[in-house]
């Protein structure tokens, strides 16, 4: 199971890769396993500043749907249009194609209580 080195994660499953002030948020390859296929992605808070663990959108797979919750503090400034198409991409490429959000963050420091992949793949189990 892929866990990229080179990002970092909470514990309800998201991803997160900080550029400066922008993080570009998605779920993990493990959370797309478990989900299942992906048949729908729902964000309707582009535009909306909000704190680490708000909501910003749900998952919705063949057999349940799922809250995305904020990994950090910010304002959400992106949304991945491409999965209103194509929102099996979560499941290709959850790293890449099946990215969700970007958000510009409003407390850096945040940054420092999520996971390493190490610390990720130990609470999963990889």
């Amino acid at each position: 199971m892929s866990v990229p080195a080179n990002l970092k994660y909470t514990k309800e499953h998201e991803w997160v890769k900080i550029d400066g002030d922008v993080a570009t948020v998605g779920i993990t390859h493990f959370a797309q396993g478990e989900l299942g296929d992906i048949v729908y992605v729902e964000i309707e808070t582009e535009g909306e500043t909000l704190s680490a663990e708000e909501v910003f959108g749900t998952v919705e797979a063949v057999k349940t749907v799922s809250d995305l919750f904020m990994p950090l503090s910010g304002e959400v400034v992106e949304f991945n249009s491409g999965l209103e198409k194509d929102p099996e991409a979560v499941n290709r490429d959850p790293y890449g194609d099946g990215w969700m959000i970007k958000i510009k963050l409003s407390n850096a420091s945040e940054v420092d209580g999520l996971l390493s992949a190490d610390a990720y793949s130990a609470l999963i189990g990889a």
